[in-house]
């Protein structure tokens, strides 16, 4: 008898709680601002930083932006589109985007230009630094992700 007065417990509560997500239920329900459905894409917000030295000194950061790749590009990136394409060709690895694709010309000039990125890529928390010689070498390791 315990068992069946147990689950007929169980059976009302899911059926009021059923009802507070149809709007029938309590008039306690959560505000509908809590019921906003869980969204289907992992999610992948970074900011991205660009600050002059080898990232070991005090400097300030020169340029920072955001970049949200899901569940559509966007953020304060000027081309979010093509970042998170870059991205998801390299499959989130920052490392990857260091190694120079085509080729670019660049002076040997030491000049050195850190980039950071920090946040979340496909639901795993993601934190790169990188130095490059100079900004010219920066560029060429990237096509969109560090070029702003």
């Amino acid at each position: 008898m315990r068992k069946i007065a147990a689950v007929s417990a169980v059976a009302v509560a899911l059926l009021a709680n059923g009802l507070v997500g149809t709007g029938l239920g309590s008039a306690a329900a959560a505000p509908a601002a809590a019921q906003q459905p869980m969204s289907l894409y992992a999610p992948s917000a970074l900011v991205l930083t660009i600050e002059p030295g080898t990232g070991d000194q005090a400097t300030s950061v020169q340029r920072a932006v955001t970049l949200n790749c899901a569940p559509t590009p966007s953020g304060t990136h000027p081309t979010p589109a093509e970042a998170c394409a870059e991205l998801k060709r390299a499959k989130g690895d920052f490392a990857a985007l260091a190694a120079p694709g085509a080729p670019h010309l660049c002076t040997q000039l030491w000049n050195p230009v850190t980039v950071r990125a920090d946040g979340v890529w496909n639901g795993r928390r993601v934190s790169h630094v990188h130095t490059y010689g100079n900004s010219c070498m920066k560029d060429a390791g990237s096509e969109a992700v560090f070029n702003f």
